[in-house]
């Protein structure tokens, strides 16, 4: 895939960008590491201060930036512009709390003194994706730079633009020289830069088989790694639930980000005795949806962000319908130009179909019948991913089961799940390994480093 701006509302190429050299990537690398050794000399309360002023470009031009993301990835305009905020407050988060999660924790000694310390570990390589490109970014970036190390990211080659600009206001708020980097470089670069001895470790978002990929050559070298994969988030829905809340939200739980979302619902598991109810609510939503150009405020659903994914898209559902799924709304691409896919509900999923057990990454609903809670957890655990989970009851013993029985990273009740800077994030079984935010975010690149001091 080309370096390059493309419109996937158009599909018309705006612009390209040379790919780093060998010895590009080498200067750079060069660059950061000499960048560790300044930045992790200095203070909390200098990184602090440089992260707050982050947040203040980012809120100041977040006009600016968020038509950047919605011209790359074609996110609805308002959604970009929030998520430009949303990397205001996770700055902010690490600034006011980075210092106390880091603080040596003293242990009690018989003998002598006993402490644990985090230490920065070096240049850490991000290797992230295209759909959520800045909060992505500065979700790694805040907690990483709070903590003294460096970053080199290897962005998505279809939002350049943004990568550049991440970079320009990390850089204007103030970090050490180079302390984050942006190296435009195609997916066969990152083999060698993992390899290279000057890369500490390597925190991947994105799919399931580049996950494999990276965990493969960053095993290979002895170093550390955080995959957040990819998801087919359960929705389930139970009969004491507040039904007309569970369809608007569930709604927006499928349709945000034009449906491109590791942690969108994907799966809806209603309880036999409200599916009709449901079914017919949900679908009449899905189809009042206004799909149209990203750019325009009233617009809810927006374009793929590439042709590929599109066509992706087109195959997946095409192959589950004809093992026997039924199409309630929508079941295919848009006419005229971009990447555009209709809205759409689907029933009657047959096993093993892609829309069983595989991804589907756009505004495709699955909808499942469960008997009783024993099947809707059979039905919702019944899958190779385990990232997030939401479920709508208000019967406390079943929120509880859900709550244990769950098999996912975070589960959501009475609620859309959503990544928040405080809670850590991260998923199970093929969603990856390792967190994200909270306190176990700025843990997971540090040295936990045991210190003893004798009488």
């Amino acid at each position: 895939m080309p370096i390059a701006t493309v419109n996937p509302a158009t599909g018309q190429t705006l612009k390209t960008f040379d790919e780093l050299t060998e010895a590009g990537i080498d200067a750079r690398l060069s660059k950061a590491v000499d960048a560790f050794g300044a930045h992790r000399s200095t203070s909390f309360e200098d990184r602090a201060s440089a992260l707050r002023h982050a947040a203040e470009i980012l809120e100041a031009e977040k006009n600016e930036l968020g038509p950047l993301v919605t011209l790359e990835m074609g996110k609805p305009i308002g959604a970009a512009i929030a998520e430009v905020e949303k990397c205001a407050l996770g700055c902010r988060y690490y600034a006011d709390n980075g210092a106390s999660m880091l603080a040596d924790q003293i242990v009690a000694a018989q003998n002598g003194q006993s402490r644990i310390a985090f230490h920065p570990i070096g240049v850490v390589l991000a290797v992230m994706p295209w759909n959520f490109p800045f909060w992505q970014v500065f979700r790694f970036a805040a907690p990483a730079l709070m903590a003294g190390n460096v970053c080199v990211l290897k962005h998505s080659s279809n939002v350049p633009q943004c990568a550049l600009a991440i970079e320009d206001v990390i850089r204007r708020a103030g970090f050490t020289e180079d302390a984050f980097q942006t190296l435009l470089v195609g997916s066969a670069a990152v083999e060698g830069i993992i390899a290279d001895p000057r890369i500490a470790a390597v925190t991947l978002t994105g799919s399931e088989g580049a996950g494999r990929s990276v965990a493969a050559v960053a095993g290979r070298h002895l170093k550390k790694t955080v995959l957040e994969l990819g998801g087919s988030d359960p929705f389930v829905v139970m009969p004491s639930a507040d039904l007309g809340n569970a369809v608007t939200v569930a709604v927006k739980a499928r349709m945000i980000n034009n449906g491109q979302s590791c942690i969108a619902a994907k799966r809806f598991i209603v309880h036999s005795s409200i599916y009709d109810d449901f079914l017919l609510q949900f679908v009449e939503r899905v189809k009042g949806l206004v799909v149209g150009d990203p750019m325009a405020e009233t617009t809810e659903v927006g374009p793929l962000a590439t042709a590929g994914i599109r066509d992706d898209l087109v195959l997946q559902v095409r192959k589950t319908v004809s093992l026997g799924a039924r199409v309630l709304c929508g079941g295919e691409p848009a006419d005229g130009p971009g990447f555009y896919y209709k809205p759409t509900v689907l029933v009657d999923i047959p096993e093993s179909s892609p829309a069983d057990d595989e991804e589907l990454f756009g505004p495709v609903a699955s909808v499942w019948r469960a008997g009783d809670i024993d099947d809707a957890i059979r039905i919702a655990n019944g899958t190779r991913f385990g990232l997030g989970a939401s479920a709508w009851t208000n019967d406390k013993a079943e929120q509880e089961r859900f709550i244990s029985d769950l098999e996912a990273g975070l589960v959501f009740i009475n609620g859309m799940v959503a990544s928040e800077p405080a809670l850590p994030f991260g998923g199970i079984k093929r969603s990856g390994y390792g967190r994200e935010l909270g306190e176990f975010g700025i843990r997971e690149f540090v040295n936990i480093k045991t210190v003893r001091i004798a009488p």
